[in-house]
């Protein structure tokens, strides 16, 4: 079961931690060019961190920042809480994700501590790793999933929240609201709860398997390995599954530079497994397609069209998956239209140059109308209880099946995997 521990996080110094907004950055995975571009014009935003740019090292970038006291190391082990306060397009409701940040044994997939939805590229675990390798930093939290249909924590979560630490509005127009809490009884309480249940990966599947092959790599070097060393360690903002604001939006597929792409060849294709129906206005793909099963949306160029699987096809699908992950829109897109429909082999869509993400439907929309995209694939939102039975199942989504929403940001504070800098004090016996 999940082994959690509090950690000493580094943080910005007090003066800088003023103006934290300014320092904070999104996910390497979700920020945009434009914003990138913006985030590094400030020397000293957690971009630089996370992903570093350019020639300097990020190692040099580091140590500069602890030897200059921009960032310090709190003194005291801490579960650090972090609320999250957001609304969704279309309602006036007010959500708020409760959830905290500590550190967490990155065991291998097969000791099934840690449950995954989905597969990664070979590619972005890589440049994980080595900013991990660099740093001996977890530079921003992955997020994972706890059930606690009593809602033990919530009471000491909330009042930790009667002093924040931080609080500001994201990139995404999220207040995000951060709290510490130091009593060593009640962080027991949180260890006596997680160490009962296994955690559900919900995002940061690259950052997460880039601690565990780390991890890998010091055990097998240290024949005196106890598991209690910091190279063990991994952080993770952990939130209640069964609260209700937990959100889950659709990642839609591009298709670009596909070698001899023929657009009237490729929906002769897809006729024979889909009723194909054109659409005169593209905009309204999402909520054409809403609740429909087997549904998706093709815009290619300007053109729009809402593709639906014929009922009868669905027993040609005949990759050796259980019957509960060939039941999912996403196997279904992955195999009749891209393998099928486009010729991208199954085992190749991993690591698949021609194959990227997109969460907005607008810039999917603009990729096609502009010859930057041949195909955008408009798909639903997965649901949570699917998301579960994926996990238990032992088999994995595609990769970016899923987007939890909102992300949690990077620049609130830093977890150290370095020995001299994790150690907690002794008489705490956690």
């Amino acid at each position: 079961m999940a082994n959690i521990r509090p950690l000493k996080a580094w943080r910005y110094n007090p003066q800088l931690s003023e103006k934290i907004d300014e320092l904070t950055s999104p996910l390497f995975d979700v920020v945009s060019e434009e914003q990138r571009q913006a985030l590094y014009d400030n020397p000293l935003n957690s971009i630089h961190l996370s992903v570093p740019l350019g020639s300097r090292s990020v190692t040099q970038t580091l140590s500069d920042w602890k030897t200059k006291g921009i960032i310090v190391q709190d003194s005291l082990p801490a579960i650090y809480v972090y609320y999250q306060h957001f609304t969704l397009p279309g309602s006036k409701r007010s959500h708020i994700r409760k959830g905290f940040i500590c550190n967490l044994t990155a065991s291998n997939w097969d000791e099934k501590e840690i449950l995954r939805h989905e597969n990664t590229m070979p590619h972005s675990v890589n440049d994980r790793l080595k900013v991990l390798e660099d740093t001996k930093l977890n530079v921003s939290a992955t997020h994972g999933l706890y059930f606690d249909n009593k809602f033990e924590l919530e009471t000491y979560m909330d009042e930790s929240m009667l002093n924040p630490l931080y609080e500001t509005e994201d990139y995404q127009g999220v207040k995000d609201v951060l709290a510490v809490i130091h009593d060593h009884e009640i962080i027991k309480k949180f260890i006596q709860l997680i160490e009962k249940q296994n955690i559900i990966l919900a995002d940061g599947h690259h950052r997460y398997e880039s601690s565990m092959i780390h991890r890998e790599r010091e055990m097998k070097s240290n024949p005196n390995h106890t598991g209690e060393e910091a190279y063990n360690f991994h952080m993770m903002y952990l939130t209640n599954a069964e609260a209700d604001d937990l959100r889950i939006l659709p990642t839609q597929r591009i298709i670009s530079n596909l070698k001899g792409f023929n657009q009237e060849e490729f929906l002769n294709r897809l006729e024979e497994y889909f009723i194909l129906k054109p659409i005169h206005n593209p905009n309204d793909l999402n909520e054409i397609i809403l609740g429909k099963k087997w549904a998706f949306g093709l815009l290619i160029g300007d053109v729009a069209t809402k593709v639906r699987l014929k009922p009868e096809a669905h027993e040609l699908l005949d990759w050796d998956f259980p019957d509960e992950i060939k039941e999912l829109d996403l196997t279904v897109m992955h195999y009749f239209i891209i393998e099928k429909g486009l010729g991208i082999p199954g085992k190749e869509h991993r690591n698949a140059r021609e194959i990227t993400f997109e969460r907005n439907f607008s810039n999917c929309l603009s990729k096609t109308k502009n010859g930057e995209a041949q195909i955008a694939i408009i798909t639903q939102e997965i649901e949570m209880e699917e998301v579960k039975r994926v996990c238990y199942s032992g088999f994995t989504l595609p990769q970016k099946s899923t987007s939890f929403y909102p992300k949690a940001i990077c620049g609130y504070l830093f977890s150290s995997i370095r020995q001299d800098e994790f150690e907690l004090p002794v008489d705490l016996s956690f």
